[in-house]
């Protein structure tokens, strides 16, 4: 809930939701979201991410040069959001209603909500398959229906327990992660060198031709993984002080940690794929082709990579979900928030097909974050970094009124401006399951995220500015009734 009181002690369980942190608690450290970021996404669902371009069609060098120029492309705009938070010392999306309105930043939540959502659910879907792939070739475990349920589940467990523990035992976890994750990476690369090939092993492009797939690579795997940390950053910042922490140490963190947390385990993804001919199951292809001694790094990896990323995205799912929802404490929206993803778990092994629902999830929510992230980011920009705490926290005690209460909670300025870029980006996309009408307009080329950010930045800059509410009625606080 809102309105508790949070612990500083590193093994306690952390009560804080989206209340303001209390100034003598801000004790983060730049260093910290590096680990954050770092560790969390040593894991096989990063991993996974560096297969498809490879399942896409694309070689080992056009694999690598989408992802690191999407990658850049996403920290350049991502990583500004992270001196937010360190100014309103709560989370992005409630940090996001000076812009959107403190009703109108429940759109920052959701969309929080759902990619942290599915970015879980891949997460542990990924972790699990290869836990079981190896129990059976190790022990000769079935590996049946039966055996991935008993295994998400568990895996499902271990995630609440971190995440419900919170921001210390996140933090300290993923520290750890880093070193473990690196020392195997340095082993696969030893132990699948000698079959490794720079040549694509998909006859078929993706999109049709040779740009059109590079460049759905540079958006669905570049550019993805910097926009799902869009209302992240801020779980870690709103812990840092701008009294005892400079903005350029945050941004350097924040910009390492994304970049080199996302782009090493993709290369590696990349590699691997292309070193065990991995063209329809990765995962399958990853464990078939190791050596036995690589069998119980692979394991360890599956474990706890898994379950320093879908901590993380738990923890911060429980946050959106807490946002949302003021009356829940921060500890049950997270277990609730765990079990929907787990749920999700089963669907991703036993329902879809695993290529298509990633690329089209990945695309959507892409299409969805990037403007509300620019719309953010402009606001910011505007009001020069200076907040109201005590004005952001309106919604979250259930009460009506302050500065940013615009009109009814909602900014129309930035509400049209999202809905304008999100449309626009949305007509954009190319999927299997679903293809934008304006792709015959754009040549094929995937442009949704390129669209959805210039338009929704460029109607918010357009329509007429909404200042912050003045009158009488508006700046009184009435509790509801």
């Amino acid at each position: 809930m809102a309105s508790e009181s949070g612990s500083t002690r590193a093994g306690a369980i952390e009560t804080h939701g989206v209340d303001t942190i209390p100034e003598n608690e801000r004790t983060g450290r730049p260093r910290d979201i590096l680990g954050v970021l770092l560790g969390s996404n040593m894991s096989l669902g990063t991993v996974l991410f560096g297969w498809l371009p490879v399942s896409m069609g694309l070689g080992f060098w056009a694999s690598v040069s989408a992802m690191a120029l999407g990658t850049l492309i996403g920290v350049a705009l991502v990583t500004p959001l992270s001196l937010i938070s360190m100014r309103t010392a709560t989370n992005l999306s409630t940090s996001s209603g000076a812009t959107f309105g403190v009703r109108g930043r429940l759109l920052g939540s959701a969309i929080g909500l759902l990619l942290a959502l599915g970015y879980t659910a891949l997460i542990i879907w990924t972790g699990g398959g290869i836990v079981v792939v190896l129990l059976h070739r190790m022990v000769g475990i079935a590996d049946s229906a039966a055996t991935y349920t008993i295994v998400y589940v568990i895996m499902a467990a271990l995630t609440i327990l971190v995440a419900v523990v919170g921001y210390h035992w996140v933090v300290r976890l993923n520290r750890w992660i880093v070193v473990g994750t690196i020392a195997l990476m340095l082993l696969a690369v030893v132990a699948y060198a000698h079959t490794f090939t720079t040549e694509a092993i998909v006859n078929e492009y993706a999109s049709g031709g040779f740009w059109p797939t590079w460049a759905l690579a540079v958006v669905v795997v570049g550019i993805s993984g910097p926009i799902s940390y869009i209302t992240v950053l801020g779980d870690y910042t709103r812990y840092m002080s701008p009294r005892t922490t400079t903005s350029r140490a945050v941004i350097t963190a924040t910009g390492l940690g994304l970049f080199f947390g996302l782009f090493i385990p993709q290369m590696f993804g990349t590699f691997t794929a292309l070193a065990t001919r991995a063209t329809d199951d990765y995962v399958t292809s990853l464990v078939t082709a190791a050596p036995v001694w690589l069998l119980i790094p692979l394991a360890l990896s599956g474990l706890f990579g898994t379950l320093g990323n879908s901590s993380m995205l738990a923890y911060d799912m429980g946050l959106d979900l807490d946002a949302i929802v003021p009356s829940l404490r921060r500890t049950m929206a997270t277990a609730i928030v765990a079990v929907l993803a787990t749920v999700l778990v089963f669907f991703g092994h036993f329902v879809w097909d695993a290529q298509d629902a990633i690329t089209a999830f990945v695309l959507m929510l892409t299409t969805l974050g990037t403007p509300w992230a620019v719309i953010t980011l402009i606001g910011h920009a505007q009001r020069r970094g200076r907040y109201d705490l005590d004005a952001l926290q309106i919604y979250n005690r259930r009460a009506r009124g302050g500065i940013y209460w615009y009109r009814a909670g909602w900014s129309i300025q930035a509400t049209v401006a999202w809905v304008a870029g999100a449309f626009v980006g949305l007509l954009s996309i190319d999927t299997s399951l679903f293809r934008g009408p304006l792709l015959d307009y754009t040549g094929g080329v995937d442009l949704s995220f390129l669209l959805a950010a210039v338009i929704s930045g460029t109607v918010y800059l357009l329509l007429p500015a909404q200042t912050p509410a003045l009158d009488p009625v508006a700046v009184t606080v009435e509790a509801r009734r």
